[in-house]
């Protein structure tokens, strides 16, 4: 159904930043979208990881504009009983509870900010979803909330219910004409390409593959030894070129360190300052790069020796679990499910593991458009059991 007709237009004094989980995004009855149609000062991003994200930083950074995160915690105020003074940037995580849990644990830029949180004062009207607990409510009605509070004008934020009621009306009206129980009703096939990174076919010659090695020592000797970067190795999968760089450690070499990363000790002891293989990548990376790692380790290690990269990440675990929605395993097992690997590219498992970043990339530009078979995510709207907001 078209709800543009019901769509209001509400301006307001604070800005709202709206991050939604991508498994929200293809969800036909979600009310981020609604919400930031209706609100002018909104932003709608997409995305788990949050770390590296240019707008989001640039709203968190803003003086005039505080940033709060709307999510429930111990030290959560009471936004509806004690609104913070003057316009602000609220933060809102879009999505079940499950994932706006891990989103918010695992991104400490959100995880840091000032925590608000409300119990609702009426009833959701959101009955074609099954929230947990009957407090709960979706997400373009905490904002009505919210912004009421805010704002100091409750009644004109009532004006966000007008789209979302809309919505379930109409789909009540269709369940009613065609009252068939519960039958779970396979999609039509989805497009591959929706669920994989925009930058492997927007962007494919910036991206850069990284991974890094650390002299690090055992869990029960890290003491006060941090994870020193020794192997950076890079590859650039559009043109072939490679970049491979050995640094000598700064403090003692963890015992284990040379087997685990496959260089020999004399090798890595003999190697140049860190500086120089920073600055060395430096002349390779481009600020229009796309720096592709399986997980964070890599660009975090590679920041902490005092290294800089391109603001642009592609996390191709995350991304992997995405595509697969299911559990992945490490980056060898994942690879060694995609057929046969390509060669490494460099010494050491650093050079390996480089090789099977550019795998992954290949294989996924390899799939077909469409799945073969009807999308597995299929629901019944009437019976569909994830809350829509996260930040009630």
């Amino acid at each position: 159904m078209c709800y543009c007709a019901a769509l209001p237009t509400l301006e307001t004094r604070s800005r709202v930043v709206i991050l939604q989980h991508p498994r929200e995004r293809t969800t036909a009855i979600g009310t981020a979208r609604m919400a930031s149609l209706c609100l002018p000062q909104a932003r709608l991003h997409v995305g788990v990881d949050w770390s590296h994200h240019g707008p989001l930083a640039e709203a968190l950074a803003s003086t005039s504009h505080p940033p709060i995160l709307l999510y429930p915690g111990p030290d959560a105020k009471d936004i509806l009983a004690e609104p913070p003074p003057g316009p602000v940037t609220l933060v809102v995580v879009d999505g079940t509870w499950s994932q706006a849990k891990v989103v918010v644990r695992d991104n400490p830029v959100l995880a840091a900010l000032p925590r608000y949180a409300f119990r609702a004062p009426e009833p959701s009207e959101y009955r074609i979803r099954r929230e947990p607990s009957d407090e709960y409510v979706s997400t373009i009605e905490a904002l009505m909330h919210v912004l009421g509070a805010l704002e100091g004008d409750a009644a004109k934020f009532r004006a966000l219910l007008t789209p979302f009621r809309a919505m379930v009306d109409n789909q009540l009206a269709s369940q009613a004409r065609s009252p068939r129980g519960r039958v779970r009703h396979p999609r039509p096939p989805r497009p591959i390409r929706e669920r994989l990174p925009a930058e492997l076919f927007e962007r494919p010659e910036d991206l850069v593959c990284v991974v890094g090695e650390a002299n690090a020592w055992p869990y029960r000797e890290a003491l006060g030894r941090p994870d020193e970067l020794v192997h950076w190795v890079a590859l650039r999968p559009a043109t072939g070129e490679v970049f491979e760089a050995i640094a000598a450690p700064t403090g003692p070499l963890s015992p284990t360190t040379p087997f685990h990363i496959g260089l020999e000790e004399a090798t890595l002891h003999a190697a140049p300052a860190r500086a120089a293989l920073i600055a060395r990548f430096a002349h390779f990376v481009r600020d229009s790069d796309v720096i592709v790692s399986w997980g964070r380790y890599a660009p975090d290690l590679f920041r902490d020796a005092g290294g800089a990269l391109p603001a642009a990440r592609l996390d191709l675990r995350a991304a992997a679990q995405r595509l697969t929605q299911a559990r992945i395993g490490t980056l060898d097992e994942y690879v060694a499910s995609l057929g046969e690997p390509l060669p490494p590219v460099a010494a050491g498992r650093a050079g390996r593991r480089v090789a099977s970043l550019a795998r992954i990339l290949a294989a996924w530009r390899a799939l077909p458009e469409r799945d073969a078979e009807a999308d597995p995510d299929a629901t019944d709207l009437a019976n569909a059991d994830a809350p829509d907001a996260a930040a009630r």
